[in-house]
């Protein structure tokens, strides 16, 4: 009989007990606990008892291992690892796929300041560094992250801060070192970016290592270029005929050494010699210097002129029949021996190589734009690329726009954009300017019915765009012939026009370093803010459309027309059916038929955006745009029907960082 009720069990404990079939009373029985359980032990000594709320591990062990339970369970072991494995495939091919992000310095116009005239903190009539930071809040409305200051550093001031009498102390007329580390940490608080000034090419005459050299003292004797040259009676005779950028003898004699000093600039700005070894890692250590302060950018001026022939033979005439005794300005020699010489890109590399030290933190990539007028010689500006191999510069400066001026119509705009699209290296970053401290405003170069399609150009371009401070208002130049201003050599530097108070906001004092143009009663930040068809709300409008939008922000650029009138291109991304089409008027009143040009195109699109703001809105016949003197439209249209794929069109068509849209996903890719 025993035997039977231990078969019995054992039965039992080889079914799979299912919860809903348990009575109320089993229930309840299980839940008071397993005292009121009637037990019996097994020859193996297990329990025999249903699974119930709380029981032991043997118990749990026992049933765990039924293959009713342990199947499922392993089903959904390997289900979860077999989902985990796709989703880290997924992750990798995503990774994989995925075109690079934009850095800072692509994903931003840079706007550029001349510290002297933005914002004045302390009433002296100069703008200084606590004014800038005064003024941040003002790049968020910009929608602007990255920011270059112009020289800054201690300086006699004979160049405006161009000839630095020490590369690592700040100028009292700026401020101090505390205050430009309170500036820079405020502006990376915000999200912003910093670039600054390293000027390399020469000091002042007032630097200490001038001052060292002049006396030959120890290394210093050749941080400098010295020759021997015949001085009689006061006058002297240099070394050869080479020029000084503004003009006369590019060779100073010096008193006390005796000897004559190379100066590509002023007679106070000696160049240093980067034949010496020393004076190369001089700049090295000012670099690393100014990383090290949380700098995040370095904008490298006048860079062809850092090596000159060791030969010193006079460079050829420009006029060969000319007198050589005539000879005074700098336009009449070709400047074979003075500028872009062998040795010049090693130098740039290896100050590239430097500011990679500090790139290797996530985020903090430290950017290089060199600065460097080579005029109709553009394939030496497109040297400062480097090559695949090497890098050099980001960028170099792309300036060839300034000069829009002198054939205002489609066709120059198309050919200066052109110029440089096509002689600019594979693969490479583009760029564009139009004014800065050297050049005068583009309302008083052009005029300001084209102030606005000249901003939208620079903004819908690809590329990165730079901005002189005050552009995106339409300041002018100012009348720098008025009396008790000395600094009267560049009217574009006038003080910042933020109100239509005294000194237009930018400064309390009695007097400004120069003055302040006219029209800051209408011309100013805060009028224009509050005008939704002002340039500045315009500015706005096209720095959020390049931020937002992906075929302008990193997609195709294509040429569809230019004409004495217009200029039209389209951009475009691989994958995604929206497009836009900038029609840009740098002539007179025109009709464009688009539709002749391309007959895939929608009958009609919709106007994104207008220079004009009363036709900012509606839609536009493709057969016949029309644009005004000095009008640009921004036309949105859908389409799957991409330009860039036509073969009439590829040698038309540049993109840098390519990229397609996969729209399902809402993601991009790279292997399109």
């Amino acid at each position: 009989m025993a035997n039977e009720i231990v078969h019995k069990n054992s039965l039992e404990l080889t079914q799979c007990y299912d919860n809903s079939t348990f009575s109320e009373e089993t229930e309840q029985k299980a839940s008071d606990g397993a005292k009121q359980e009637q037990q019996e032990t097994t020859s193996n000594g297990w329990k025999n008892i249903k699974p119930y709320a709380g029981m032991p591990k043997e118990v749990l062990l026992q049933y765990s291992r039924k293959t009713c339970y342990r199947v499922p369970r392993e089903i959904l072991f390997w289900l979860i690892i077999a989902a985990t494995a796709v989703l880290i495939a997924t992750t990798i091919a995503i990774i994989a796929l995925s075109p690079r992000c934009l850095d800072w310095w692509q994903a931003s116009p840079i706007y550029q300041i001349y510290p002297r005239s933005f914002k004045d903190s302390n009433k002296d009539g100069n703008g200084d560094l606590k004014g800038i930071q005064e003024k941040l809040e003002y790049f968020g409305y910009l929608n602007v992250k990255a920011i270059w200051i112009s020289s800054f550093y201690k300086s006699p001031m004979k160049d405006f801060g161009y000839d630095v009498e020490d590369f690592k102390d700040i100028d009292p007329i700026f401020g101090t070192m505390a205050e430009f580390e309170d500036l820079i940490a405020a502006m990376h608080e915000k999200g912003l970016k910093l670039i600054v000034d390293f000027i390399p090419n020469h000091t002042s005459d007032k630097h200490k290592w001038f001052q060292m050299s002049r006396n030959r003292t120890g290394k210093y004797t050749d941080y400098y270029i010295w020759q021997n040259c015949e001085h009689v009676n006061g006058t002297t005779k240099p070394p050869n005929n080479w020029i000084s950028v503004f003009g006369n003898s590019a060779w100073e004699y010096d008193e006390m050494r005796k000897q004559c000093f190379l100066h590509q600039f002023l007679k106070e700005q000696p160049d240093l010699n980067y034949h010496n070894p020393d004076v190369q890692e001089e700049m090295k250590d000012i670099i690393r210097f100014w990383l090290e302060k949380g700098v995040d950018g370095l904008r490298v001026d006048a860079v062809k002129y850092l090596l000159e022939a060791e030969h010193l033979r006079n460079e050829p005439q420009v006029d060969s029949s000319q007198n050589p005794e005539n000879i005074t300005a700098y336009s009449q020699l070709y400047h074979d021996y003075t500028t872009t010489q062998v040795g010049l890109h090693d130098i740039i590399r290896s100050w590239h190589q430097t500011m990679d030290e500090y790139s290797r933190e996530p985020g903090r990539y430290r950017f290089m734009v060199t600065e460097s007028y080579d005029n109709e010689e553009i394939h030496k500006t497109m040297m400062y690329y480097g090559t695949p191999f090497i890098a050099e510069a980001d960028f170099p400066f792309n300036f060839y726009l300034i000069d829009l001026h002198k054939n205002m119509s489609g066709d120059g705009a198309f050919t200066l954009v052109d110029s440089w699209m096509k002689s600019m290296p594979k693969g490479k970053w583009p760029n564009w300017v139009v004014g800065n401290h050297d050049n005068s405003r583009v309302v008083s170069r052009v005029g300001r019915k084209y102030t606005r399609v000249i901003n939208m150009l620079l903004l819908t371009l690809p590329g990165t765009s730079t901005t002189y401070y005050g552009e995106e208002i339409g300041m002018e130049n100012i009348d720098v012939s008025e009396e008790n201003y000395s600094a009267n050599r560049d009217p574009e530097r006038s003080p910042m026009q933020w109100d239509n108070r005294t000194n237009a906001g930018f400064s309390d004092a009695n007097k400004t370093w120069l003055p302040v143009h006219q029209d800051y009663q209408t011309i100013n930040v805060e009028a224009q803010k509050i005008q939704h068809n002002s340039t500045l709300n315009l500015y706005r409008e096209l720095s959020l459309l390049r931020m937002n939008e992906l075929p302008i922000h990193r997609g195709w650029m294509c040429y569809i027309w230019h004409d004495t009138n217009v200029f039209v291109y389209v951009r475009e991304l691989d994958g995604l059916n929206k497009a836009f089409m900038m029609v840009l008027n740098f002539g007179n009143t025109s009709t464009t038929n688009l539709a002749s040009v391309l007959p895939e195109l929608p009958k009609e699109m919709t106007i994104r955006l207008s220079t004009m703001y009363n036709k900012n809105s509606g839609t536009v016949s493709t057969e016949a745009v029309q644009t005004e003197q000095g009008e640009g439209l921004v036309l949105e249209y859908k389409t799957n029907h991409q330009v860039h794929k036509k073969k009439e069109f590829h040698d038309k068509c540049f993109i840098s960082e390519k990229a397609c849209f996969i729209s399902s996903l809402n993601i991009l890719y790279k292997n399109c």
